[in-house]
């Protein structure tokens, strides 16, 4: 089944140019259609593995802020068998509401409340989401090993702390959910990269144990929206169906 009436539209449309270097984390330059190259921003922290290869077909967005220094922002890149990746990981969150506000993941209801930024009760930082009584930490996919996406792409000491805090509201007896935001159009399911990051997988393990909810969203991406669409299924090393 197809969400179609959930989407991030790009408007005004992207335009399209050739990745040279990503550099500094939030940065990298381009090469537009016409032969000008340029500095754009790169809102992604992560190592951006497999999605940042010099001479790479890229999309960027352009700010109608005239004040802001790098106006333009990189969004998607073409890997080299011809996907799309939505690397752009600031607009996760906003997916993940739409999906949540169409009824997309299940155990939640369209109707739910929806609060963004709250503190993480007893310690400090912040989780993604509140949805009514359930608290929801939210992660990008870029990363594809194999045909399976894998979390995270770069040791993460952050995503284990935000899952280790999940796993303890879990078993405190509040609700507490993980929802991977799978923005590659070549996965097909989701897993802890134990290879890159033992830690987290571990985490991970025990999160489940503790009883909070692991979903795996996976949304289309184009070059003119990306469009929430459906569930992923999540690693069988978790011993999830």
């Amino acid at each position: 089944m197809r969400f179609r009436w959930c989407r991030v539209i790009f408007e005004p449309a992207l335009c399209q140019g050739l990745l040279i270097r990503r550099y500094k984390r939030f940065l990298a330059d381009v090469e537009t259609l016409e032969g000008r190259r340029m500095t754009i921003h790169c809102a992604n922290t992560g190592a951006m593995t497999g999605c940042a290869d010099p001479g790479s077909r890229i999309w960027y967005s352009t700010s109608p802020n005239l004040r802001r220094k790098y106006r333009h922002s990189l969004e998607i890149v073409e890997d080299a068998d011809g996907h799309l990746i939505g690397v752009n990981t600031a607009r996760a969150n906003g997916l993940v509401v739409e999906a949540l506000s169409a009824g997309v993941l299940p155990g939640f209801s369209r109707t739910s409340p929806i609060r963004r930024e709250v503190a993480i009760p007893g310690e400090g930082g912040r989780f993604d989401l509140l949805v009514r009584d359930v608290f929801v930490e939210v992660k990008s996919v870029t990363l594809r090993l194999a045909d399976s996406g894998a979390f995270p792409d770069a040791v993460s000491v952050r995503a284990t702390r935000h899952v280790d805090a999940l796993a303890r509201l879990a078993r405190s007896g509040l609700g507490a959910a993980l929802v991977f935001c799978v923005l590659h159009n070549g996965i097909d399911g989701v897993r802890p990269a134990d290879e890159i990051d033992a830690n987290y997988g571990l985490a991970l393990r025990r999160a489940v144990d503790a009883g909070v909810r692991v979903l795996a969203l996976r949304c289309g991406v184009t070059a003119y929206a990306i469009t929430p669409t459906g569930l992923l299924p999540v690693g069988a090393t978790l011993g999830l169906s």
